[in-house]
């Protein structure tokens, strides 16, 4: 297999991990600053107040981008696994 083809597939597989993990982690990052302005403008410095928030938001952008996230998936492997005979000399 060249290695043209390897850096290929693992460039592919990448940007799909990206793709994939970030509407969970901009939703988590969002939310953080938003905890900590509120925390900051409050004087509130309690740490264990940002992680039900962040939780619940992370759960709830999963669960609305779960069906995409798999289809990115399924889109993926099915590409990948259609290109193994060309990849055998």
């Amino acid at each position: 297999m060249p290695v043209n083809q390897v850096l290929e597939m693992v460039n592919e597989a990448l940007k799909i991990a990206l793709l994939i993990s970030a509407p969970m982690l901009l939703t988590a990052l969002v939310v953080g600053i938003l905890i900590s302005l509120f925390q900051s403008v409050t004087q509130i410095q309690e740490m264990t107040l940002t992680f039900i928030p962040k939780i619940l938001a992370t759960f709830f952008a999963l669960s609305l981008t779960l069906p995409w996230m798999l289809e990115t998936i399924m889109d993926y492997f099915l590409r990948l696994f259609d290109s193994i005979p060309r990849m055998v000399n």
